[in-house]
């Protein structure tokens, strides 16, 4: 029977309605219980309709495994669907595909493209596309969210849909050899060697620290803010602080915690006058 089984191959049109699907809705019905497991699943909508046209009992066998708990990083993560319509494209055309096959691929790589995504897109790329453009702001550029709200979607769409088009195309062998290749390790390392020259120019910019203290020797007055730290080490002050709370928050410091512990330390400071 299934030497008979006419073959079905995917339209662009069925992919690109995945990859979009989940690229507006990958937390719909998000909840404790299935996690993006209904944001999968209506993503899949498009697919299943294709693969499984005439066969309504498969399609709906298919919509129910991918509603199962699913849980990754929205742009990194989408190398999993990319497999997983790579296997249901498999297993709808007769090949020794089963559906526990599919679930496992699933769960399998969503959690180590999970933490890949966090460190890169969340942890990295958002924050510091943000700081530039809230830097922006300040200054005065009105146009600056509309603008972020435009380059924070367009690499996005950058990222993912490659990504989903690539494991799509080249099956697990090839996004295992991605993973464990070091590529993105060299990615990685990278976007966050720019995140922190990024990240100590807005310090600069933005964190105000001044010493007041000054004294006199010899008849001459000797501030140790204008004479010392601009002189040698200006910025020397704001990036203490900034170590400062890197190491609170190391330590498990809530970001409240910090923010009194630093208004605390500037009311005492501006008091003895040791902070001007």
């Amino acid at each position: 029977m299934e030497n008979n089984m006419i073959k079905v191959k995917l339209s662009k049109k069925a992919l690109f309605r995945c990859w979009a699907n989940w690229s507006l809705w990958s937390h719909t019905c998000y909840n404790w219980v299935r996690m993006q497991g209904i944001g999968f699943a209506h993503c899949m909508v498009s697919i299943t309709k294709e693969l499984y046209k005439d066969r309504p009992e498969e399609r709906a066998e298919a919509m129910k495994r991918h509603t199962e708990f699913f849980n990754t990083e929205p742009e990194i993560g989408i190398i999993c669907h990319g497999l997983a319509v790579a296997m249901e494209e498999q297993k709808a055309n007769g090949e020794e595909v089963s559906g526990e096959l599919i679930t496992s691929v699933k769960t399998s790589l969503m959690g180590p493209l999970a933490g890949v995504g966090d460190t890169l897109f969340q942890g990295v790329i958002v924050p510091m596309v943000l700081a530039i453009f809230i830097d922006l702001t300040l200054n005065g550029l009105t146009s600056a969210p509309i603008i972020y709200a435009i380059v924070i979607t367009a690499i996005s769409v950058g990222i993912s849909y490659p990504l989903f088009m690539y494991s799509y195309n080249r099956g697990r062998v090839a996004v295992m050899k991605l993973i464990e290749g070091g590529l993105l390790n060299k990615v990685l390392s990278t976007v966050n060697i720019l995140g922190c020259v990024v990240m100590g120019a807005l310090i600069a910019s933005y964190v105000n620290v001044n010493s007041g203290i000054s004294f006199t020797a010899s008849g001459v007055e000797f501030n140790l803010q204008t004479q010392l730290f601009d002189a040698i080490l200006p910025k020397l002050l704001p990036l203490g602080v900034t170590f400062l709370c890197y190491q609170m928050l190391k330590k498990g410091y809530s970001a409240v915690k910090i923010i009194l512990i630093l208004v605390v330390i500037g009311i005492i400071g501006n008091f003895t006058g040791i902070l001007a």
